[in-house]
Parts: C-alpha cells; structure tokens; sequence
C-alpha cells in the first residue's frame, strides 16, 4: 500500500485512508529518517481516531498513552534513546505490543528483535519535493 502526503494540509486525509487498512493489525513500525515525519503522521491518526489529550512525541518518556473515545488506548512509542535492549525488556514490552491495544512505534529499528511478528512497517520517505511517501 502506497500513501502520499502531499503538504502538511493533507495528513489528516492521508491519516483517514491509512485508518481505512488497519484492518486487525495492531502494531505499526514507523521507520524514516529524522525529521522524516513519522511524530507528525501518528499524531493526525491518532486525532482522526478521535484522540482529545495532547500528542507529543514521547522521546523521553519512551511511551505515550491516549485514550480513545470509546475508552481503549492507544500507545505511541519512541525507541530514539534506547541504549540496549535490555530497557525494553525492563519496560514490560509485551504487556504494551500483546495487550490489543493500537502501538505506533517510532524507531522501530533499535527494537526489531522484540517487535511481533505481524508488525506493519511503514517506511515513511521524504521526497524531493518535500511531499512525502508511506509503503507499507
């Protein structure tokens, strides 16, 4: 599946068509390069999915939790300061990637042992023109 983010006008449409194929995936692997836009797209999905509590980037909390209208969660990861795998297992990963709760992990790359199986991967590029492309 191919999405094009055209501007930062159309994320949100961008955010729409992705929502339509989450189908019963559960865990999402952002990867991009810095700057790539990955922060950006989760949040206009998780504002679509009708996220009301403020959307940041957890770099430093390492996880985010929002709530959904329906009372389910939503977990936003950043694995960006990880130093060793072993701060994931501390975490309690699993209780996060098996719990059917949505997961959109940012800096899926420093963590790809532990990711499930059935993970989606969304590789976000910017291109040239400054639009940007998501296969996933």
């Amino acid at each position: 599946m191919n999405i094009t983010i055209s501007s930062l006008e159309s994320i949100r449409e961008a955010a729409r068509e992705f929502i339509q194929h989450i189908g019963e995936h559960r865990v999402f692997a952002f990867y991009g390069k810095m700057g790539a836009g990955k922060t950006t797209f989760i949040k206009a999905i998780c504002e679509e999915l009708g996220v009301e509590d403020v959307i940041t980037s957890p770099t430093f909390a390492i996880v985010n939790e929002y709530s959904l209208p329906d009372g389910e969660c939503i977990y936003h990861f950043d694995f960006y300061r990880i130093k060793k795998l072993e701060e994931v297992y501390d975490m309690g990963f699993e209780d996060y990637f098996y719990s059917g709760a949505l997961c959109f992990i940012e800096w899926p790359e420093l963590i790809e042992e532990v990711l499930p199986e059935d993970a989606v991967k969304v590789n976000i590029t910017e291109n040239a023109d400054g639009s940007r492309t998501m296969n996933y």
